[in-house]
């Protein structure tokens, strides 16, 4: 039994494999009023196709779905196979909430019950 692939069908698989991982993807950045989808994202940085990554450098927000994960400062790094590398030089997590300018108590009542 072969196992030679022609070069059309390496490349269909290719083709397909990509489109499979960009819908199943929800993770996407936003510059500028602009959103590029997003591959994966680990630590240090986040991998984007190579024919959709534009040439990006600076301030982007990364969005899982509508959920607004970070605000990220990236450099492009490098293109590898078929996809951009890009690091982060600063990314901070968005809280949903203000943070606290005092120490809560602890056995502070967590409701006020009024008198009738």
């Amino acid at each position: 039994m072969t196992t030679f692939l022609s070069r059309e069908l390496r490349d269909g698989l290719a083709a397909a494999r990509k489109l499979a991982q960009k819908r199943k993807s929800r993770l996407r950045i936003d510059v500028d009023g602009k959103t590029y989808p997003v591959l994966r994202v680990w630590n240090g940085g986040f991998a984007m196709d190579l024919d959709d990554a534009p040439h990006l450098r600076g301030l982007v927000d990364l969005y899982d779905g509508g959920r607004h994960l970070s605000h990220c400062l990236i450099v492009a790094s490098e293109a590898r196979e078929d996809e951009m590398w890009f690091d982060f030089k600063r990314s901070t997590l968005v809280a949903d909430h203000a943070a606290l300018d005092f120490a809560r108590d602890e056995a502070a009542p967590v409701a006020l019950i009024a008198r009738d």
